[in-house]
């Protein structure tokens, strides 16, 4: 994971205007990560699938604050995707958003198995730590490649 699977948009850059440019119409907006959940509820732009884990670069910190998400929970131990993380993001699409993944453990290599089951007309933001935010649009190309990465770790 340490090269982006999208557009890496440096931190010094991040912000509402410059999300926007990447997100289509009425996009199903996917965030991985605290920090940046965290980043797109405070420019209104509520993502509808959020995965925390109650981390930021290892160290404990408050989930961001949002007050209408479906609240679910898995177990992920760090440098692991487990098989009810798998079925639990696939719940999550089928599920009214905002919907928030709790994880207890670690959620950063969850941005796999989120890209291959992610609906169409989806992006996915993420954390690329200490450069900035990676902004990934799904496509065929993107599902075959978090797929394969995905076939790698089994």
């Amino acid at each position: 994971m340490k090269i982006p699977l999208g557009a890496l948009l440096p931190e010094s850059q991040v912000d509402k205007q410059n999300i926007q440019k990447f997100l289509t119409d009425n996009p199903y907006v996917i965030t991985v990560g605290d920090r940046t959940t965290e980043k797109m509820i405070n420019f209104d732009l509520i993502p509808s699938l959020q995965i925390t884990d109650g981390q930021e670069k290892r160290k404990k910190r408050d989930p961001p604050k949002v007050s209408n998400a479906v609240e679910l929970k898995v177990d992920n131990p760090a440098a692991e995707i487990t098989l009810p993380c798998i079925e639990l993001i696939k719940k999550a699409f089928d599920m009214n958003p905002p919907v928030r993944i709790n994880v207890d453990g670690e959620e950063d290599l969850l941005v796999l198995p989120v890209c291959v089951y992610a609906p169409e007309n989806s992006v996915v933001l993420y954390g690329q730590p200490n450069e900035g935010l990676v902004i990934v649009k799904i496509t065929p190309q993107i599902r075959n490649k978090t797929q394969s990465l995905l076939d790698l770790m089994e």
